[in-house]
């Protein structure tokens, strides 16, 4: 339910629903009090009219006159609601068709609502008290409980079409929002394809004459731009990633035989050897550099999704702890690997090794003579999660959205070997296996996790 009421066309829906249901009880509650008091209007009316004939009758021919008016009304038949009572100061019944007077009606004149009884049968009754000359109280009313009875049914009527108008303004609300989250899903298809790197995608705009084709058109403009934009950017740092690699391969080949030659035809000083590897070194790093753009490149563009299968993380996870582990031992630190059994994932186990590889090549770099912690597990929500912590400087929390851009070298890993892009390369194998990277603090040192898509 809680989840129902995150969602925006629900919250409209019901917003609306209260709007009509609430302009249903106006309505309702108008009609009602009309209704009502034409009833009692047209009931008091007559009661008055009674009030008055007797009044004249007592005036122009005494009591006598205004008992035998009552006793005529009584009598006839065509009104058996009327309500007549005459009585004398001691209030003792003298005419009418009441045996005693209502304890409900006090002592001052006026209007009452009273309950009598008729036949065994309560009733309610709309009465109006007038004394008359010589101590004498006349009480004439009518029998209002039809009345109060259509009241109520009225009531009840309105009552049930408001809870209608209710039900019918629900259900147009979840019509709406059918219809509204029908073009929304769309939406979060095509950016859900665009978000994993396939730039060609665009939102379905049908004929454009809504407002959604219209906004869907006027996005698929931007993304056609976008895409334009990127394509110029990528295509221009793959050209010149592609190209620099025979240049450097050769570059490298011949400093390799400068050094050989040297070598056989005369001793070569210090200074030239360490200049010729300083310099063999450069270059490999800038092929470690072409290679790694190209990569990133080949993973942006989703084409290696197409060889996508089920991968058994665990044995991976364990074989490339064994490869680095070595390494680790090397720089004085010490490798544990914990990795929980049948988790799977569906994706390209060598781009996950690899980006596990760049993991704990930043743990062992970075944390040298500590302690390197990976593990595998599958959070409840069933992703699996690859975590490399280590007790090393870490990153701190200011720059570690800026840490997965390429090239980017913050202040602790400026004066150590690298290229920025091993986070780079990471981040983009797991937006390609629906995933993300994850950085956190391990107090001390960085905690990196690889959350992976559910298999």
């Amino acid at each position: 339910m809680l989840r129902l009421l995150r969602s925006t066309s629900v919250r409209l829906a019901l917003m609306f629903a209260i709007l009509f249901a609430v302009a249903a009880l106006l309505l309702a509650s108008l009609i009602w009090w009309r209704t009502g008091a034409y009833l009692d209007n047209e009931t008091d009316a007559v009661i008055s009219a009674d009030i008055q004939a007797i009044g004249d009758r007592l005036r122009d021919f005494g009591l006598p006159g205004a008992m035998a008016t009552i006793q005529e009304r009584v009598a006839e038949t065509a009104d058996e609601h009327a309500i007549y009572l005459l009585v004398d100061p001691t209030l003792t019944p003298v005419a009418g068709n009441l045996s005693a007077w209502p304890a409900a009606v006090g002592a001052g004149q006026g209007w009452y609502q009273a309950a009598l009884e008729r036949d065994g049968h309560p009733y309610a009754a709309r009465l109006l008290h007038v004394s008359l000359r010589g101590g004498f109280q006349l009480l004439v009313g009518r029998d209002v409980q039809s009345r109060m009875a259509i009241r109520t049914l009225i009531l009840n009527a309105l009552g049930w079409a408001t809870l209608a108008t209710l039900g019918l303004a629900i259900l147009g609300g979840l019509l709406v929002r059918r219809a509204v989250l029908g073009r929304i899903a769309l939406v979060n298809r095509t950016t859900a394809a665009i978000v994993q790197g396939d730039l060609s995608q665009r939102l379905p705009a049908g004929d454009g004459s809504d407002e959604f084709g219209r906004l869907a058109r006027t996005i698929n403009e931007m993304l056609a731009q976008i895409e334009l934009l990127i394509d110029g950017v990528r295509n221009a740092s793959n050209a010149v990633a592609h190209d620099l690699r025979t240049p450097l391969a050769e570059l490298r080949a011949r400093l390799e035989g400068i050094g050989r030659n040297a070598s056989a035809d005369a001793p070569v000083p210090e200074p030239v050897k360490a200049a010729l590897q300083d310099a063999i070194g450069d270059v490999d790093r800038l092929v470690g550099i072409s290679n790694a753009l190209l990569r990133l490149a080949e993973i942006d563009s989703g084409a290696r999704r197409a060889g996508f299968r089920a991968v058994t993380l665990g044995p991976l996870v364990v074989q490339v702890g064994e490869l680095y582990a070595a390494l680790a031992e090397e720089k004085g630190a010490a490798l544990a690997v914990d990795a929980a059994a049948g988790v799977e994932v569906i994706g390209d186990p060598d781009m996950l090794a690899q980006a596990v590889g760049n993991l704990l090549d930043n743990a062992v770099k970075y944390a040298p003579g500590g302690r390197i912690a990976l593990s595998l597990a599958r959070r409840d929500d069933g992703r699996a999660v690859i975590t490399v912590a280590d007790n090393g400087p870490g990153i701190p929390e200011s720059e570690r959205d800026k840490a997965v851009v390429r090239f980017y070298r913050g202040d602790a890993s400026r004066g150590s070997p690298g290229q920025g892009l091993g986070l780079a390369e990471v981040a983009a194998v797991a937006k390609l296996h629906g995933g993300a990277l994850e950085l956190g603090d391990n107090a001390p040192g960085l905690k990196a996790t690889l959350v992976l898509g559910i298999a």
